[in-house]
């Protein structure tokens, strides 16, 4: 057995590391702007690559349903990563740069929401949703590990987690959708 019980411990003591440094000022933004939307009828789009993507399709369903307990409409959440004939189409005809941006192109609308989920943030596909967002005049966030990369200076609300794991980058992306998640289903009690 390689490592043993410290190799677990490890990484458990990275993940809180990482959680104990957090400003969750800019989380706070990304929840209230949510509901800003979930009022008014925005869509929020999700983004991101490989276990980014999982994790776009994870909190899409989160802020469809759990955010509002089936007590109601919830929030117009759509995952740009899941849907594999568009992706396919797109990356094939295109260019996978442009999975993302083509999307939300076609779906997008001004005071619309891009969440991108990047560990580098620099993944050409995130900055291309980036760039398309803003264009558009969505409202764009980003949860980024590593420096953040280029999606860091790009997006309007970076959050940003420094550390140098991608597996811990993934984990924060789901806690803050999951503590958002929560905060949006005791505010949404508020109106249902």
């Amino acid at each position: 057995m390689t490592g043993g019980p410290e190799f677990f411990h490890g990484y458990a003591a990275r993940l809180q590391e990482t959680l104990a440094a957090a400003d969750f000022a800019p989380v706070e933004t990304l929840a209230e702007a949510l509901l800003q939307a979930w009022r008014a009828g925005r869509s929020v789009y999700l983004c991101g690559n490989g276990g980014s993507a999982g994790n776009a399709i994870h909190l899409v369903n989160d802020l469809i349903y759990g955010a509002v307990q089936g007590r109601g409409p919830g929030v117009r959440a759509h995952a740009l990563s899941a849907n594999a004939a568009v992706l396919t189409c797109l990356a094939n005809d295109t260019d996978y740069s442009e999975v993302f941006a083509l999307q939300l192109k076609t779906f997008g609308q001004p005071g619309d929401i891009l969440l991108a989920l990047s560990g580098s943030g620099n993944s050409p596909n995130i900055l291309k949703a980036i760039e398309a967002g803003r264009a558009l005049g969505m409202k764009t966030f980003a949860i980024l590990g590593y420096s953040g990369g280029k999606a860091r200076a790009l997006v309007d609300v970076p959050i940003h987690f420094p550390v140098d794991d991608m597996q811990i980058s993934e984990d924060m992306q789901l806690i803050v959708g999951h503590m958002v998640m929560q905060w949006l289903m005791a505010e949404t009690a508020k109106h249902l």
